[in-house]
């Protein structure tokens, strides 16, 4: 391909609400543009990248026996409202009525239409096993996109279903996925985690996310500096290096004032006990909200250390909801302490009381009294309140103790672009997808779900490879492999031996791109870094006649300066060292 036969347009700047090195970038290179928040038109070059990696996808999985299909975008409200999701998704759905006054919705995910697709046709064990997948487009209603494709409302998505005969079978076609996504992975060159996760609206009982680390991606990963363990935050567990167990015995129980005493900051500046040995009441609902009908405030409080933060994912999956719950307003607290919060405490609740972990080795706590401007001091709980669990609820964080070892946890961010799911029967039971067994018995089809985020991972590749003049393509997505920048495109001897090159590589499987603009040299350069594909020759006037052409790399700069008859020996032997 030639400039200028192609529509490409750069720019110098990145438009003010482009946030990150990738988004900004993409946007000056001209790989994506803005149509309206959180929706974009891609450009040439970002489609060619699509593609690949799209086609990387198919490789992968077509060779381990997944079938790949076409699902509608637009989907029929019947289907969601079997799985109750037309409701729990929320607003992230986005919901409209056709001309007959029927309900669709755009898709967002695809596990409804799948499961309907396969339960009119898998009848018995013997059409097992099964995995279909897609690469579809996905639409979230996303309330604030930003960050271009990280996080915006129309994506492109590769996602998998699997449906098998019991659970045994279903997790070895887990582990073939799981495979399958690392040798992905493996081939973009990228750096890369394998981490535990939530499974979030999806549902499931195993999960693993795959996460490209990146200073400027959005999940906390926690990773052991010993074993291969690694987490996202969400979900990892939460464990003392030094655990804090106290050896006082109990003491008498004492009210005392603690005007204006509203933060643990301020309560431990007051006391002199560090908000470490403080204890810190917070009041949720157990409503989550999946029932529009059902608007009743089901209170219920949680303690932890003064220092600890709560992980509201830990506390959802304690409570079995499908959404984190969401916090008491002041006058609820209000209503259920008979005290403002700050001068609330676990003493006389009528309510379920989760305690984290790491509250259990303190004695003689200080909490709210449940009257404005005052606290207890000296509480303990089975003497002075009733907890109903124990568990581990406070987010984990760097240093704490490795699960596996041990290390401890170092800390990375990471943007997640691949995710794997064992559902169970969580779709089929609710919508009666069944087989016969050998047996002649009924059973819902074991499922599971694999999701890859095609224009999230391009962008993602571009977030952890690129510098300060561009973008640096992994060789295996790059829309084009080699850029020559053709310096005096009106001389015939110099755009001849462009041509030649051009065709030589073409001829070799290359897949060349010519700058052939009536351009400067210095504004050629600095596009082609800005482009950032793997190799770059530099054909010029000069050059020709000194009998010295630069190849260029662009990942490291290294300059190779070889004669017009070593250039294309040069690019077939550094083309096996790019990575």
């Amino acid at each position: 391909m030639k400039w200028s036969r192609n529509h490409i347009y750069t720019l110098k700047e990145a438009p003010g609400d482009a946030e990150i090195p990738s988004h900004k970038l993409m946007v000056r290179a001209g790989l994506i543009k803005k149509v309206a928040p959180g929706i974009y038109t891609y450009g040439n070059l970002g489609l060619r990248a699509i593609r690949k990696f799209e086609n990387i996808l198919r490789d992968e999985l077509n060779k381990r026996g997944s079938v790949e299909v076409l699902m509608p975008m637009v989907q029929p409200r019947e289907l969601w409202e079997e799985t109750n999701r037309w409701t729990e998704m929320g607003a992230g759905l986005l919901k409209f009525q056709n001309r007959n006054e029927h309900y669709f919705c755009l898709g967002a995910t695809h596990e409804e239409v799948i499961t309907d697709y396969v339960r009119h046709d898998i009848k018995s064990y013997r059409d097992l096993p099964r995995a279909l997948y897609q690469i579809q487009t996905k639409y979230r209603d996303e309330i604030r996109p930003r960050f271009g494709l990280m996080r915006w409302r129309e994506f492109i998505m590769k996602d998998a279903y699997s449906f098998d005969e019991d659970q045994p079978a279903a997790l070895k076609t887990y582990e073939i996925f799981y495979e399958a996504y690392r040798a992905i992975f493996n081939r973009l060159g990228l750096d890369y985690r394998i981490v535990q996760a939530d499974a979030g609206n999806i549902g499931g009982s195993q999960t693993h996310e795959f996460q490209l680390l990146a200073a400027a991606g959005e999940d906390a990963l926690l990773v052991s500096d010993t074993t291969d363990f690694a987490a996202n935050v969400e979900v990892c567990p939460a464990i003392d290096a030094e655990p804090i167990v106290s050896n006082e015995s109990e003491k008498v129980l004492e009210k005392f004032e603690t005007l204006k005493q509203r933060t643990i900051q301020d309560l431990a500046k007051f006391t002199g006990v560090e908000a470490k040995f403080l204890v810190k009441s917070l009041f949720f609902s157990s409503n989550d909200g999946t029932n529009p009908k059902d608007k009743s405030v089901k209170p219920i409080a949680v303690l932890l250390r003064g220092s600890d933060e709560l992980n509201p994912i830990k506390l959802k999956n304690l409570l079995g909801l499908t959404n984190p719950p969401p916090m008491l307003t002041d006058q609820e607290v209000r209503e259920l302490t008979g005290a403002s919060p700050g001068s609330c405490g676990p003493v006389g609740l009528k309510c379920p009381i989760y305690m984290d972990h790491g509250v259990q080795g303190l004695k003689n706590w200080i909490v709210g009294a449940n009257e404005d401007d005052f606290h207890l001091k000296n509480v303990n709980p089975g003497r002075d309140f009733q907890v109903t669990k124990v568990a581990d609820l406070r987010l984990a964080r760097e240093g704490d103790k490795c699960p596996e070892s041990n290390g401890r946890l170092k800390a990375y961010r990471g943007i997640e672009v691949g995710h794997v799911f064992y559902l169970g029967t969580k779709y089929s039971k609710m919508m009666n997808a069944n087989y016969l067994d050998k047996g002649g018995k009924s059973l819902p089809l074991e499922m599971g779900c694999y999701g890859i985020g095609v224009t999230r991972t391009v962008q993602a590749s571009i977030e952890q490879s690129h510098d300060g003049d561009g973008i640096i393509w992994p060789k295996a997505i790059a829309p084009y492999q080699v850029h020559i920048c053709l310096l005096d495109p009106a001389d015939a001897k110099v755009s001849g031996f462009a041509e030649r090159l051009y065709e030589e590589l073409t001829a070799k499987g290359f897949e060349p791109f010519m700058d052939d603009r009536d351009e400067r040299p210095g504004v050629k350069f600095k596009d082609a870094d800005l482009l950032g594909f793997p190799l770059r020759v530099v054909v010029g006037g000069k050059g020709l006649d000194n009998n010295q052409i630069e190849v260029v790399e662009r990942r490291t700069k290294t300059q190779h300066k070889v004669s017009a008859t070593e250039v294309m020996t040069t690019i077939e032997k550094l083309w096996p060292q790019i990575k």
